[in-house]
This record gives structure tokens, C-alpha cells and sequence, in this order.
């Protein structure tokens, strides 16, 4: 039951990680985009289009090619996360919208968008269930290391897992990195402290938050099509994402704005997210509300990390002093 439970909180971790990457990037930029949601969900639908749109080509199922089959979800993906993180950092740079207004209502339109698509792909293979079932295509991102199986609980806690759980890893750390020892990172978070004196001296503000927040938001968008297409087995139904998204950007708090941080810390919250299907078997006397009230335990968690966290104050713990705030040039 424990390796059980460590391989599925780690697969529940994983959109998460995606998300809390996707987001943290944004944020050093100063932009606070609660789109993460909706963008997540968009990056879900994107791909189930590409690959119903592959699987229908095919002439038959054991036609498919397994690079073509990866590669269509995966652009189709790429491209609707990265059109979402555009649109947020048009309306919120470019023509300076309320952040917290234009994140919350790309988060409805992600999430309506979605719908819609999924509703009509529904439609279109009459089925008598309200989901779609793109196995084909599934069987391919959810390729494991084939030796996995014969290490016991060591193969099945760390190397049971498809190429885009450990993507999600190395992305973290590749974006930690960046962050803390690069040129790049430095800019950009000497953007997110105080655009004004970054663009004093000579750092394009406009630039790096256009950057952050489009490739925060592909990131991001990937975490969709990893619960699609893996976690789901290929079977998308409208709203069955359920509160992942909101879970990104609460992990993002949690880890205190550090990617490395946030491998760790989605695992967790995965392991707190599903624990509650656990704890019916060890104590067969749980009802039904507690186990309710055990699902609250990732944003409890979170609060608690960030009143511990308010009440240190120590600088490198907080966020940006200009997250969500309009910069206006004539201003400086």
C-alpha cells in the first residue's frame, strides 16, 4: 500500500509541478497570473485535438506511429498554452488590465473553451458516455523504462513513470537554475523587484514579462496534457480536472517561489490530494466528512506555510514587491 501510494501521489504531483513551474516563472516577472487554471485546461483540450485529429487519420489503430502520435498532442498543446499566456501578457502589459480581474477571467475562458471542444469531440464519435477515449495515442506517452517492473519497489517508486514526469523534473531545475545563476534569471528578477529601476537601467521590462508569462504559461499547459494523457489514460471528460489548477498556484506560495523547491512539494501535495482514498483502508471507520475535511489538507498546509513564512520576513521568502502591479513608464 505505501509504494502504492508514493507511485500515485507522485503521478497526482506531477500537473502540479508543471503548473507551480509555469506559474513561479511568471510571477519573478511580476505579473500574478491566476490564469494558471484555465491555461492548464487549455493545454489538456489542445492536445486531445491533436490526437483525435492524428487517430481519425488513421486508416487503422495499429497504424499509428508512435513519434507522430506524441509529437501532434504535444505541438497542439504548446501552441494553445503559449496562445493563453499571450493574450494575458497583451492585456495586462501591453494595455495594463487589473491582473487579478484578467487572470480570473482567463481561468473562466480556459475552462469554457475546453468544454466546448470537449463537448463537440463528444459529439462527433457518439458515444453514450460523456467522455472521449484516445488510447492510441495514450500508449505512447505512457511509455516507462522497460526494466521498471523487475526492481520491485525501487523500479516502481522512481523510474515507473513516462517521459513527461521527468521532464517536469529537469524543467524545474532547469528553471531554478536559470533563475538563480544566469544573466537571464537575474533580469528578470530584477523586473519583478522594481520594473522602474530594471528599466533605468536598460532592461527591457515590456520584454521580460512578454517571456515569462508566455513561456510560464506553456510550461504550465503541459501539466494539462500530462493528466490527459497519462494520468487519465487518454480520457478526457468536461470538468474532470477538477481543482489542480488552483492547487498550482497555492504550491507556488508553499515553496516560496522556488522551482527545486516545488518538486518536493508537489509530491506532497499529491500524496495529500489522494490520501483520503487511503485512509478508508487503514481505518475503515472514516466516514464520509472527514474525509471531505481531509481534502482541505494542501490549502491548510499552505496557509500555515505562509503565515510562518509572513511572520519571518525574511526578504528571499516573500514574493515580488511589484507582483500584480501595473507598470506605467511615464511613472519613473
Amino acid at each position: 500500500m505505501i509504494v502504492s501510494f508514493i507511485h500515485r501521489a507522485i503521478m497526482q504531483g506531477i500537473p502540479l509541478l508543471y503548473g507551480s513551474t509555469g506559474e513561479i516563472i511568471t510571477e519573478k516577472s511580476g505579473n500574478l497570473n491566476l490564469g494558471i487554471p484555465g491555461i492548464m485546461y487549455v493545454g489538456g483540450i489542445s492536445g486531445v485535438i491533436g490526437a483525435f485529429l492524428y487517430e481519425n487519420s488513421l486508416a487503422s489503430k495499429s497504424d499509428a506511429n508512435g513519434f507522430l502520435a506524441v509529437l501532434i498532442p504535444l505541438v497542439c498543446c504548446l501552441f494553445g498554452s503559449f496562445l493563453m499566456g499571450l493574450i494575458y501578457a497583451f492585456l495586462t502589459t501591453t494595455l495594463r488590465a487589473n491582473q487579478n480581474v484578467t487572470g480570473l477571467a482567463l481561468t473562466t475562458f480556459g475552462i469554457g473553451i475546453g468544454n466546448f471542444f470537449g463537448g463537440s469531440l463528444i459529439k462527433l464519435v457518439h458515444t453514450d458516455v460523456p467522455s472521449i477515449t484516445l488510447s492510441t495515442t495514450s500508449k505512447f506517452f505512457k511509455v516507462s523504462l522497460p526494466f521498471a517492473s523487475k526492481l520491485g519497489w525501487f523500479g516502481n517508486i522512481f523510474l515507473s513513470y513516462s517521459f513527461l514526469a521527468y521532464a517536469a523534473v529537469l524543467i524545474a531545475i532547469l528553471c531554478a537554475f536559470m533563475l538563480n545563476r544566469t544573466r537571464v534569471g537575474l533580469n528578470l528578477r530584477a523586473v519583478g523587484e522594481n520594473p522602474a529601476t530594471a528599466d533605468a537601467d536598460g532592461i527591457s521590462v515590456t520584454k521580460n514579462k512578454y517571456v515569462a508569462t508566455c513561456v510560464g504559461s506553456v510550461i504550465a499547459g503541459l501539466g494539462g496534457l500530462y493528466y490527459v494523457m497519462d494520468y487519465a489514460d487518454g480520457i478526457w471528460s468536461n470538468d474532470a480536472f477538477g481543482d489542480r489548477g488552483w492547487l498550482a498556484i497555492a504550491l507556488v506560495i508553499f515553496t516560496i517561489w522556488r522551482p527545486n523547491v516545488s518538486i518536493l512539494g508537489s509530491f506532497l501535495f499529491g500524496g495529500l490530494y489522494i490520501v483520503h482514498n487511503y485512509i478508508t483502508g487503514l481505518i475503515p471507520t472514516v466516514t464520509m466528512a472527514t474525509q471531505e475535511l481531509i481534502k482541505m489538507a494542501p490549502y491548510v498546509v499552505t496557509i500555515l506555510v505562509l503565515v510562518a513564512v509572513s511572520a519571518r520576513k525574511k526578504r528571499e521568502n516573500l514574493p515580488p514587491q511589484s507582483l500584480g502591479l501595473t507598470y506605467f513608464r511615464e511613472e519613473r
